[in-house]
């Protein structure tokens, strides 16, 4: 049967679609895409029907989304995201075309509550990132990977205010969405909403940490009412810190989740729900102490123009003391066997230079500790880390300072060795350049104040969000 729709006026509403589904309105319109809410007239109650039309404005591009919207669909069991129906095929007086129905979720979109004034508090905002963050969780760990690519307020449903909560939250609209499948060998088709989008998604390159990206603009434009492409932004960097009214730990996870460089970004939605709960338990609107620590013997020189670190060395500590004694023994008992072996065992001079060669070792060992400094240099255009050893300065490590990634305090760690016994590694402040880690306490000992006020003066500098650390894996890590 063709059904006569004038889509110049509004004789839609009533029509209806494979003798079920009865218009009650139009939703949305989109190029040769129509939104309508109908009511099933079998199950009485309301769906929404998604339908593409062959018509002018079709390209092949919309019926490949069009149908691995369908099929995602069918895959996914969530409460809150629409639940694939039914799908079939119709002939309109504009053309053929394919139907799509979804269940109808009676919520109101974020934009909508943007457009009417509604403003949300710090507490909504983390409820409503958590909620998201969870559903993002179930499609990113799904086989293959559902990656959403149009996360914004209008593709957000929230219901009204229950109590404390600012209500259920769902995540709507599954047009864009990309498979980890669909990646591989495959034509990508750039898609998304302009401010909302990672730079790598206008190459067409998506990955789970794209959705978090539009997850952290979508949170920004709640906190600002702004939308992100009227914030200014610093090397595509969304710049909103001074527009809000939000804690300091908030706003450093809003800047990890929106980093301009993917790698850059958290990774998952498990990490980023795993930041954003350790950040609560920390306590919101605590303060902490950033000082210098008293005794301290670190130095820090800055301007807004360079920043640089100087940390002394270790002095005597446990195993200093444990390396002079080795090289005492060394020295009296090693060295004179081994010269005794030259009229003794003339067959052993080869310990001859293993005894001198270890002595080097053991000897610059100690010095290290006892006399190096590890010189940190960071300036506008490159980070560099020296060592000075009696007044005499070499280079270690030098490159461009825009390969900054993350500054990071690695606490004490556990293993389990093959063998079964039991080790720990000592805490680390890590600058991550890159693909490279920079340890700021090889050869130096760093007390647990120091490196904590090392970490924030460094992220603070560097204009670098600063999280407490989260796992990596579930189920925990060795």
């Amino acid at each position: 049967m063709k059904i006569q729709i004038d889509y110049s006026q509004q004789s839609e509403l009533q029509q209806v679609f494979s003798d079920r589904y009865r218009i009650q309105s139009l939703l949305g319109r989109q190029n040769s895409r129509r939104t309508f809410l109908a009511l099933d007239l079998q199950a009485e109650h309301f769906v929404v029907l998604k339908l593409l039309l062959f018509d002018p404005d079709f390209t092949w591009d919309e019926l490949k989304l069009f149908e691995r919207e369908a099929n995602v669909l069918k895959s996914l069991d969530l409460p809150t995201i629409p639940k694939y129906l039914d799908c079939f095929d119709v002939d309109t007086e504009l053309g053929k075309g394919f139907m799509l129905v979804q269940t109808y979720i009676e919520a109101k979109s974020l934009q909508h509550w943007l457009n009417a004034g509604r403003t949300f508090s710090e507490d909504e905002l983390i409820s409503i990132a958590k909620s998201l963050l969870t559903i993002l969780d179930y499609l990113h760990s799904h086989q293959p990977a559902v990656i959403h690519r149009d996360i914004k307020p209008s593709n957000i449903l929230l219901s009204d205010r229950s109590g404390h909560s600012a209500g259920q939250v769902y995540l709507v609209d599954f047009g864009s969405v990309q498979t980890a499948a669909a990646v591989e060998g495959s034509t990508i088709t750039v898609v998304g909403t302009y401010g909302y989008m990672p730079p790598e998604q206008f190459g067409g390159q998506t990955t789970p940490a794209s959705d978090l990206y539009a997850l952290g603009a979508t949170m920004i434009c709640l906190a600002t009412g702004q939308h992100p492409s009227r914030l200014p932004h610093r090397n595509l960097q969304i710049i909103f810190a001074d527009r809000v009214n939000l804690t300091p730990h908030l706003i450093d996870w809003l800047k990890w989740m929106t980093a301009a460089s993917k790698d850059s970004r958290l990774k998952s939605a498990f990490t980023a729900l795993a930041a954003l709960e350790g950040w609560s338990e920390i306590g919101r609107g605590s303060s902490i102490s950033v000082s210098k620590p008293l005794g301290s013997k670190v130095a820090i020189e800055k301007t807004k123009e360079v920043l640089e670190i100087t940390i002394p060395p270790r002095g005597l500590q446990l195993d200093s003391i444990g390396s002079i004694l080795m090289a005492i023994i060394w020295y009296l008992v090693m060295l004179p066997l081994a010269y005794a072996s030259i009229f003794w065992f003339s067959a052993l001079w080869y310990m001859i230079p293993s005894v001198i060669i270890g002595s080097c070792f053991i000897l610059q060992d100690i010095l290290a500790k006892l006399g190096r400094k590890q010189i940190l240099h960071v300036d506008e255009h490159k980070i560099s880390l020296f060592s000075e050893f009696c007044g005499f300065r070499c280079s270690s490590f030098t490159t461009d300072r825009r390969y900054i990634s993350k500054v990071e305090i690695v606490p004490i760690t556990y293993h389990i060795g093959n063998n079964g016994d039991k080790f720990s590694s000592s805490p680390q402040l890590n600058i991550l350049i890159g693909t490279k880690k920079l340890d700021l306490e090889d050869g130096t000992k760093l007390t647990s104040p120091e490196r904590d006020w090392l970490f924030h003066e460094l992220s603070d500098w560097l204009d670098i969000p600063k999280l407490p650390s989260v796992p990596s894996c579930r189920g925990g890590c060795y």
